[in-house]
């Protein structure tokens, strides 16, 4: 990739009247800020996956964070200072359905929104990724890229803290179960050809089991540990978030927060132990989310989750749902899924 010429960039700012000309995906030369206006870029690229490098910042003090096409969080804010210019960069997945896969289309090609409270693009770079590590999701609503305001899956939120060189493809999917999950044929038939040897392929499936038997349960998550690793990839097993349901001494030891079913199945622990008959790593969500929840108290915990919007005690906020990203992501680091040189702290 050619360097950002820095004299040229310094007089570069984005203004309301700077019109986006339509990008050509062509072999090897960088897409640039001429596909972008003031509010965001457009790149006519096939599916794949892409490195973005930005160049931010402006004559006054500026503060920018990038998202990209169906909400997903690929930038946290980054401040800085007037006439200063910062460096970043990340990978996106670029897919079609581009949000959850039983979803609409989307629109073709990669789309990015500028955001924070004053942003400022100064060059943007796009290239199609060579030898980039891919995550995988497989897992519910609580997980998938909610299309629409106030909604957000951790899964949304966990490519800002990536840097270049991991992508996040996000096929969890709402209102699936084990069983849903696996019959039908967008999900999983469609997810495992996609997955790569080394690939890393996160399972959370809980939620929506709530007719499903124990031993159905554990066959199925067997099933999935088996299905990646007959790909090459590493299965990672995730324990569900908690719902934020409080008994009156402020605990969530109830079944309706730690997901235990109207069977009686306690999927967090059939998950806990399928992990370790296959020896697959573990995520233990349920238990941090449920540390988290209550340590922030019945009030405190209501902005995690959709209460205040929609008295929903399932699924997260834009805000619950980076936190536990956040969490995801401290567990991929400590366990040595990924490495710590490949993931922003903060």
């Amino acid at each position: 990739m050619r360097r950002f010429n820095l004299a040229v960039l310094a007089a570069v700012t984005l203004s309301a009247g700077l019109t986006a000309v339509p990008a050509q995906a062509h072999s090897g030369r960088p897409l640039g800020i001429e596909n972008c206006t003031a509010t965001g870029c457009h790149f006519d690229v096939p599916p794949g996956t892409y490195d973005v490098k930005v160049l931010l910042g402006g004559d006054a003090a500026s503060s920018t964070a990038i998202s990209g096409e169906t909400r997903r969080s690929l930038l946290p804010e980054t401040v800085a200072e007037a006439g200063e210019r910062v460096f970043r960069s990340f990978t996106v997945n670029v897919r079609t359905p581009e949000g959850e896969p039983t979803g609409p289309d989307g629109t073709p090609g990669l789309d990015l929104t500028l955001g924070g409270s004053a942003p400022a693009l100064a060059d943007i770079k796009v290239t199609r990724a060579r030898h980039a590590r891919q995550i995988l999701l497989v897992g519910d609503s609580t997980v998938c890229d909610q299309p629409g305001d106030p909604y957000s899956g951790w899964g949304q939120q966990l490519p800002q803290y990536l840097r270049k060189g991991v992508s996040v493809a996000n096929y969890a999917d709402s209102g699936e179960s084990t069983v849903t999950y696996l019959s039908e044929p967008r999900l999983w038939a469609t997810v495992q050809p996609l997955i790569r040897p080394g690939d890393l392929v996160l399972v959370q499936l809980a939620h929506n089991d709530k007719t499903t038997d124990e031993a159905t349960y554990r066959a199925n998550l067997e099933t999935l540990v088996a299905g990646v690793r007959e790909k090459g990839g590493n299965p990672v097993l995730v324990t569900p978030i908690v719902r934020r349901w409080f008994n009156s001494d402020g605990t969530l030891n109830n079944g309706t927060a730690l997901l235990v079913n109207g069977l009686g199945v306690d999927h967090p622990a059939v998950i806990r132990s399928v992990a370790a008959a296959e020896d697959v790593p573990l995520i233990d969500l349920t238990a941090k989310t449920k540390s988290l929840v209550e340590s922030l108290g019945v009030e405190g915990s209501k902005a995690i989750y959709l209460y205040n919007e929609k008295k929903d005690n399932t699924h997260t906020s834009v805000h619950g749902a980076t936190v536990y990203a956040g969490l995801v992501r401290d567990e991929l680091v400590a366990q040595g899924l990924v490495p710590a040189g490949l993931v922003r702290v903060g």
